[in-house]
């Protein structure tokens, strides 16, 4: 029997996904919360594909695409939810009195947290089914979207961790999407694939630090070459180690940036400028055009914030980090701190160490 995939978002991300599943034979509904936004796909059926380096291509045939979150979810065994993170509560919300027993909801990604959030939303819209909620650690396809009802794939990554929560349900979601991504491995836990959330080390240090070069040229310089500098490389280095370090306190063994750069590309270097500067996939890609950017309006309230603030609770310093998110609340003139994803909102800043282990692993919470 075909598993039936709903794909949540239709930006670059999810109409590469929706388009790939259709083309493998799978039933999908593609699902946008504005309906103008997938008229072209809804006339034609479905979504032009294209890839590079002979990947898969063709017509990917919808089953459905609408703008009603109940019709979306109605026939979905999978869930795929391809939006900015700082839309998960958003999609957890509409989703929530939809939800089925048995049905899997997977973030792509989940940044840092997602899984934790996405799952306390749900409750505390009064779903009640069971439902398992897992996330990847970044997301599997490298793409864009190249017209209303056309997406590019560029790269499908050769290994992505995931995790479920509880970390209990972790292989039975691995072998639901087996047989269409059989890249996905397991991820240990949702703790694990959220500080090994690379994107929050580099890229809201990396803007920031180049605001008036970004500024004035909007963004016509390459982002990792001439903005990786050895002052910035040594912030990069300070805050990834602050990430290890909070990693560390809940008894996790993160990547280093340095381990990250030589699984993903195969780069190394004496410290992280060289190692930068030695990948040649960073040549010729440009820096954001402005500052009112992802790397920072998403990648510091879903991902930073969280990660501070779990330091904070077991007693890692943060100053690096803080200094980052401070910089981002004075440039934005928002508070990060309050809109981000925070213990409180999580629901987990009264447990210990322990306890959070016990949550993410087995999903009690005593």
């Amino acid at each position: 029997m075909t598993t039936n995939y709903t794909v949540i978002g239709a930006g670059h991300g999810g109409k590469a996904m929706a388009a790939h599943l259709a083309l493998m034979g799978f039933r999908v509904t593609l699902y946008n919360r504005t309906a103008d936004h997938v008229t072209g796909i809804r006339k034609r059926g479905g979504i032009e594909l294209e890839s590079s380096e002979g990947g898969p291509h063709g017509f990917g045939k919808m089953a459905l695409v609408t703008a009603d979150m109940a019709e979306a979810l109605a026939k979905a065994k999978i869930i795929m939810v391809v939006v900015p993170s700082s839309a998960h509560a958003d999609v957890a919300q509409k989703a929530a009195p939809h939800l089925k027993n048995g049905q899997t909801v997977i973030l792509h990604p989940g940044r840092t947290c997602g899984a934790i959030e996405f799952t306390k939303v749900i409750r505390d819209n009064g779903c009640t089914a069971d439902v398992t909620v897992a996330e990847a650690e970044t997301f599997i396809y490298a793409s864009r979207s190249d017209g209303p009802a056309q997406a590019r794939i560029f790269r499908i990554k050769e290994a992505v961790p995931l995790a479920a929560l509880p970390a209990t349900r972790t292989q039975q979601v691995l072998d639901d999407i087996g047989p269409a991504y059989p890249q996905f491995i397991d991820g240990v836990n949702v703790l694990q694939t959220g500080l090994n959330n690379m994107g929050a080390i580099f890229h809201p240090a990396l803007t920031l630090l180049n605001a008036g070069w970004i500024e004035a040229t909007h963004g016509d310089y390459q982002f990792y070459i001439d903005g990786v500098t050895p002052s910035v490389a040594r912030v990069l280095e300070a805050l990834d180690r602050e990430r290890v370090t909070i990693a560390s306190s809940l008894g996790i063994r993160a990547r280093t940036a340095l381990e990250w750069l030589k699984l993903a590309y195969d780069t190394i270097g004496e410290d992280l400028h060289e190692a930068i500067h030695n990948q040649p996939g960073y040549y010729g890609i440009k820096a954001p055009p402005t500052l009112n950017h992802r790397y920072i309006f998403e990648d510091i309230p879903m991902s930073l914030v969280p990660m501070a603030l779990l330091g904070g609770r077991y007693g890692v310093s943060v100053r690096g980090m803080d200094a980052i998110i401070r910089l981002a609340c004075i440039v934005h003139r928002t508070d990060y701190w309050r809109r981000g994803r925070t213990l409180d909102k999580l629901g987990i800043n009264e447990l210990s160490v322990g306890e959070l282990t016990n949550y993410v692993n087995e999903g009690v919470i005593e």
